[in-house]
């Protein structure tokens, strides 16, 4: 979610970089996004929450951190953005459950990153370490 927040560039100019498959979870920031046609047409799904599995971990995605999830106390994961970097109330609360990763790009790198280096980077994003 929040696909090209706060873009230079048309959204479609972003998207024809990106290899593979796109899915949009669509954040509080995608209206521009959703009204572009051309950047729409790049995009081989788009929802508001999805379940999928990655090297044999069950996820729920969804651009808003949630308390719990569909599989929460069965270990599945909670990938979620909304908050970005920031360390407010909502990130200190979502710190301490298990399975919850912030995939906000700047504590990615702004780039694209894998289950395990999520996994890294919200670990050093929560030690402070960003």
């Amino acid at each position: 979610g929040d696909f090209a927040y706060r873009n230079e560039k048309l959204e479609e100019e972003y998207l024809s970089q990106l290899r593979g498959k796109k899915h949009l979870i669509i954040g509080n920031h995608d209206n521009k996004t959703l009204k572009n046609e051309k950047a729409m047409s790049y995009f081989h799904s788009v929802d508001k929450m999805m379940h999928v599995t990655d090297n044999g971990n069950q996820i729920c995605l969804c651009h808003y951190p949630i308390a719990e999830w569909n599989g929460y106390h069965k270990g599945h994961l909670h990938i979620y953005g909304h908050i970005h970097n920031r360390k407010d109330d909502t990130f200190l609360f979502m710190r301490n459950k298990e399975g919850a990763l912030n995939a906000g790009c700047m504590i990615n790198n702004y780039v694209p990153v894998s289950l395990n280096e999520l996994m890294k980077n919200n670990q050093i994003h929560k030690e402070g370490k960003l």
